[in-house]
């Protein structure tokens, strides 16, 4: 159940985060990108790969909070685990 759960976390922010990245990197160069003043010493791809990673941070983070709150996640995971002692 446990690879169950991380799957209904990791592939929904997943798919968000390749239409965030999309989204904003349509809009933003990574040429325009400034951290405090300077320009980091990273290639066009870093940045791709870094903005992909801190949003697929934050829509995962997101994901985990949604399931954290849904009443009777628990329930689920007990229901199952009778289910297949029953098998």
């Amino acid at each position: 159940m446990k690879h169950h759960v991380l799957m209904w976390v990791l592939w929904p922010s997943f798919l968000v985060s390749m239409m965030g990245v999309g989204l904003l990197f349509s809009f933003v160069h990574p040429d325009d990108i400034v951290f405090f003043g300077h320009h980091p010493d990273i290639d066009d791809e870093g940045i791709y790969t870094l903005g992909f990673l801190i949003i697929w941070l934050f829509c995962a983070l997101s994901s985990l909070l949604t399931l954290y709150i849904v009443p009777g996640i628990k329930q689920t995971d007990q229901h199952q685990s009778v289910h297949r002692a029953q098998i």
